[in-house]
């Protein structure tokens, strides 16, 4: 092992994913020297997305190819602060991804933007319902920026991503039958919506009889060909079935790799180093500002990488851990309230049906698409009346048919056995007569939620784990079961021969057994105050002032739609922020 330095260069990016690629692309286009880190390997369509051994069940979903490497590092979980936590050891409740496109190489593609509403969360409660509406251990929070601040910057994200889908309101027109709780946009999709499964057909047939508003899902696997700004060509999406968990072997689904990464190779002062694990943002002996990082290369060597900027854009709470390990902020502490770093963590409360048909009715659920689906938005967000309900939050529906695997397989009715000749003779007679319908529900910060480092568990490193500290309260049971309920509504109307009801119940724990969704957020939260926020509205740290911190893990709470379309439209604002303000009088954007 070495100690090496190397030339310095004008920013320094930690992670390559969505975030870390936008980043990229923006400031190499503002004429900056920028390399990029990734700890895991080079990946690219080809070969991780080179059929069929793209399509291998077994190696990818069953044997995490495309994850991270637990045996390497991991996180350490537990349900409260008084429980001992013990290493995750096994991918199962959330995959997150690794090498080059991080989760957004293996990411299903479903291409959300946040609400106005929740943009502006606790003062929308608080002046709809009053100031003690808010359960007090919720600690939810303005994010500080508006959409119509970002609504720009989502219409770019849909042009790079060549997302498709049918706006109901452009320019505060109705042009079509989007989603009718929409914002208002500045311009339509980039493509038209995908065809529809059989599954979501029912779906929105039946939500449309019991007087609910269905709406195609805005999805980033591309409905026909099409070349975004950057010159980077997608292919139509041929409904293969394997998007969540693989690289698409077609081009179809929008992926770092495939609709910024070939751009980024024609710029001459770009680069990507791949398996560089990062282990401190490097700050000066005032500590506040940041000189580079340290990371360890392949061959075990430690590498200094001076730079005059820092961007931090790596999984969700992995953003934290780095803070924490760098010794940036103020850690959060849940017995006071206080401190920033690992504050309001978040998650995704997802709840289902299950609904299973005769024999005469095919759902045929090996078809499918990441993105694809009909959704209901009538009880998400606060696009309904919270007054009497004693919750906030809530959930959109909808069936998003991504394609069941052979090995995974689909939901069995109520009573089936768990294995042998009872469970196979269900897998039979189901697998192709069956929809699966969720409530894709938002998991509200609670003051008992966090993210800090353990003092027992290390790395292959020798770095302290990330402790993860994550239960369900009593507002995630509330909001699960009156959305579930309205959602049963739809289930009932299209007359199944039997349903499956999967809903959290009061007392019941996280489980970290079976998968949920890999929508995280919260760690580095953004916002207008110092003391209660870790970086300000351009996502800049209030600590120090060159380091700039971009992914979910700014998200002061958990969001009813996937992250992946609010993440890129938070960081071309903030991309555009640097470019604009910061470069020319480096510095503090927002005065503490």
């Amino acid at each position: 092992m070495r100690d090496i330095t190397m030339k310095h260069t004008d920013a320094v990016i930690i992670g390559f994913g969505w975030t870390g690629a936008i980043m990229a692309k923006e400031l190499t286009e503002a004429g900056l020297k920028v390399v990029a880190l990734e700890r895991g390997p080079n990946r690219d369509t080809y070969p991780e997305g080179a059929y069929p051994s793209s399509i291998d069940e077994l190696t990818h979903n069953s044997r995490s190819e495309l994850f991270q490497r637990l045996a390497k590092t991991t996180l350490s979980i537990r349900y409260t602060a008084n429980d001992e936590a013990v290493p995750y050891r096994q991918l199962a409740a959330f995959l997150p991804g690794t090498g080059v496109g991080g989760a957004g190489l293996h990411w299903s593609g479903c291409h959300w933007r946040i609400t106005p509403e929740e943009l502006r969360l606790r003062s929308r409660y608080e002046e709809r319902y009053g100031k003690n509406f808010i359960p007090e251990d919720i600690t939810i929070q303005d994010w500080g920026v508006t959409y119509e601040e970002l609504e720009p910057h989502f219409t770019f994200a849909e042009k790079v991503f060549g997302t498709s889908g049918q706006a109901y309101k452009v320019n505060g027109e109705i042009v079509g039958a989007g989603n009718p709780f929409d914002a208002d946009r500045s311009t339509p999709f980039p493509l038209p919506p995908m065809k529809n499964t059989y599954s979501a057909t029912l779906f929105g047939k039946a939500a449309a009889e019991v007087g609910y508003h269905p709406f195609d899902i805005p999805s980033a696997n591309a409905s026909q060909a099409y070349t975004n700004p950057y010159g980077c060509q997608m292919g139509p999406c041929t409904f293969c079935g394997f998007c969540s968990g693989y690289a698409c072997y077609n081009y179809s689904k929008a992926s770092p790799n495939v609709n910024i990464l070939p751009a980024l190779r024609q710029v001459p002062h770009f680069e990507l180093r791949a398996e560089c694990d990062v282990v401190q943002i490097l700050t000066d002996s005032t500590g506040k500002k940041a000189t580079g990082v340290l990371y360890v290369d392949a061959a075990g060597n430690r590498v200094t990488q001076p730079a005059d900027l820092v961007i931090l854009g790596t999984f969700a709470y992995n953003n934290a851990y780095m803070l924490l390990l760098s010794k940036i902020g103020t850690p959060y502490d849940p017995s006071t309230g206080e401190g920033v770093i690992g504050k309001n963590f978040a998650y995704q409360n997802e709840n289902s049906i299950a609904t299973f048909f005769d024999d005469k009715t095919y759902t045929n659920p090996f078809i499918g698409a990441g993105g694809n689906g009909v959704a209901v938005d009538d009880f998400n967000s606060d696009h309904f009346d919270h007054g009497p309900l004693g919750f906030v939050g809530g959930a959109p529906f909808w069936v998003n048919q991504a394609g069941t695997k052979a090995i995974g397989g689909g939901p069995l009715p109520d009573g089936t056995p768990e294995w042998g000749s009872g469970w196979k003779k269900a897998v039979k007679e189901n697998f192709t007569h069956v929809v699966s319908m969720n409530a894709h529900g938002t998991n509200m910060s609670n003051r008992a939620n966090f993210l800090d480092l353990d003092p027992t568990y290390k790395d292959y490193l020798g770095r302290p784990l990330l402790r993860l500290t994550f239960d369900w309260h009593d507002n995630d049971y509330k909001m699960a079961a009156f959305t579930v309920d309205k959602m049963k509504k739809i289930a009932e109307a299209m007359n199944p021969k039997a349903m499956k009801v999967s809903v959290k119940k009061p007392g019941q724990h996280f489980d970290m057994t079976h998968y949920q969704t890999t929508h995280m957020g919260g760690g580095v939260i953004m916002g207008d105050n110092p003391k209660t926020s870790a970086v300000n509205r351009y996502l800049q740290s209030w600590d120090v002032s060159n380091l700039f911190v971009v992914g979910s893990s700014a998200f002061p709470q958990g969001l009813g739609y996937n992250p992946t379309g609010t993440v890129a439209a938070l960081t071309y604002w903030s991309a555009k922020a640097i470019r604009e303000t910061y470069l020319k009088n480096p510095g503090p954007l927002v005065q503490a």
